[in-house]
């Protein structure tokens, strides 16, 4: 008998594969040689079967993946038996196998597709399918500017599930959105909108769309950063996340900031530049270390988004008392009361960072502001 539901399953292996590694992006084969090179670990398997074991295996759910490390590895990991359909070189998929995938699960006819990647992932799915399916992103990428993506894997199946058992009905129109890779490398950050995919919408399993800075928000930036220098104490590193907010610590030290990438200060100097996750926790042996972070305007995120390099480990060796949030009372204000966010991949670590947590939003100005995982 022919099962009542049909869940598409699409996994990109290199999604996120230059986030720890401090390559802000994965497009491109050489970009993902490089990560393998730098010691980079594919994370979207695992992040694929967290949303994966969320839904229960039944008799009239059928999933439908392409073979191997995108898909039906982790579908059987998880004890379901797909059903395989396409071929793959394994080892060395590309952006045309997701785009094949998602064009074969539409003549299927699944009732969801749901995919593991990033902005680039987003994107050939929206190619091949644009708004003829429903889908869902789980979050695997380092980026992630659109709002096809649950807030983190273990919503995207819990979203699922409830898709899955007709407990929603609501769809909406969501933003594909991307960046030019090798601009960001070079300073120059332009995001450009590339289309709309139908995803289902319970606002509370979503993550936002991400907005840019505000006109006007540089003499609060400017506030915050006055009031974190003022408290830099001698013999500490500071670790400068990315963001418009953070470089105004840099600038008010005179000091250049790599815009997006992580740089690490001491005594009002730049001891190293664009630094990835090894390299963090090479300076970290024997220090004592603060972290430096803003949340992304419109999601809330202020780790597992664009900062990979600050790792699950990193976190831990430098402990949630010494996190220091910074953020524009503007940037608060467009969460929209939803709190901040953490999608580390590590959910002990996810965990630990939740609660409430100061932040600072000018000069002599904090507020307390709650931290969801």
């Amino acid at each position: 008998m022919e099962a009542r539901k049909k869940l598409g399953l699409i996994v990109n292996p290199v999604a996120g594969l230059g986030g720890r590694v401090g390559l802000k992006g994965s497009n491109g084969a050489e970009i993902q040689k490089r990560a393998l090179e730098l010691g980079a670990v594919p994370q979207s398997l695992n992040r694929a079967i967290l949303a994966l074991e969320r839904i229960e295996p039944a008799d009239d759910l059928k999933i439908v993946t392409y073979p191997g490390e995108m898909g039906a590895d982790v579908a059987r990991s998880c004890g379901f038996e797909p059903t395989i359909t396409g071929s793959i070189e394994p080892g060395k998929t590309t952006a045309e196998d997701t785009r094949n995938a998602a064009a074969e699960m539409l003549r299927l006819g699944v009732d969801l597709l749901l995919f593991a990647g990033g902005d680039g992932t987003a994107r050939d799915v929206y190619n091949a399918v644009g708004d003829e399916l429903p889908v869902l992103g789980i979050p695997a990428g380092v980026k992630i500017h659109s709002a096809v993506y649950a807030t983190n894997p273990l919503s995207a199946g819990d979203l699922a599930g409830l898709i899955l058992q007709d407990k929603v009905s609501a769809f909406r129109e969501a933003e594909v959105m991307d960046i030019d890779e090798d601009g960001v490398r070079q300073g120059i950050v332009s995001a450009k909108l590339y289309g709309y995919l139908k995803v289902p919408f319970r606002r509370r399993f979503l993550q936002g769309l991400k907005a840019p800075s505000k006109p006007g928000e540089q003499a609060a930036a400017a506030a915050i950063a006055a009031d974190v220098v003022s408290n830099m104490e001698v013999g500490w590193l500071y670790v400068i996340g990315p963001g418009t907010t953070t470089r105004a610590i840099t600038t008010r030290l005179e000091l250049d900031k790599t815009l997006i990438g992580v740089d690490v200060v001491a005594e009002g100097d730049l001891v190293a530049v664009d630094v990835n996750e090894s390299r963090l926790l090479e300076l970290l042996k024997g220090r004592r270390a603060k972290i430096v972070v803003t949340p992304i305007g419109g999601q809330g995120y202020i780790f597992g988004r664009g900062n990979q390099q600050i790792s699950p480990q990193v976190i831990a060796r430098v402990g949630r008392e010494n996190v220091v949030v910074v953020s524009t009372v503007g940037k608060i204000h467009s969460l929209g009361g939803r709190p901040l966010l953490v999608d580390t991949g590590d959910r002990e670590v996810d965990e630990m960072l939740g609660g409430h947590i100061r932040v600072v939003t000018g000069y002599n100005e904090q507020i307390v502001y709650r931290v969801a995982c």
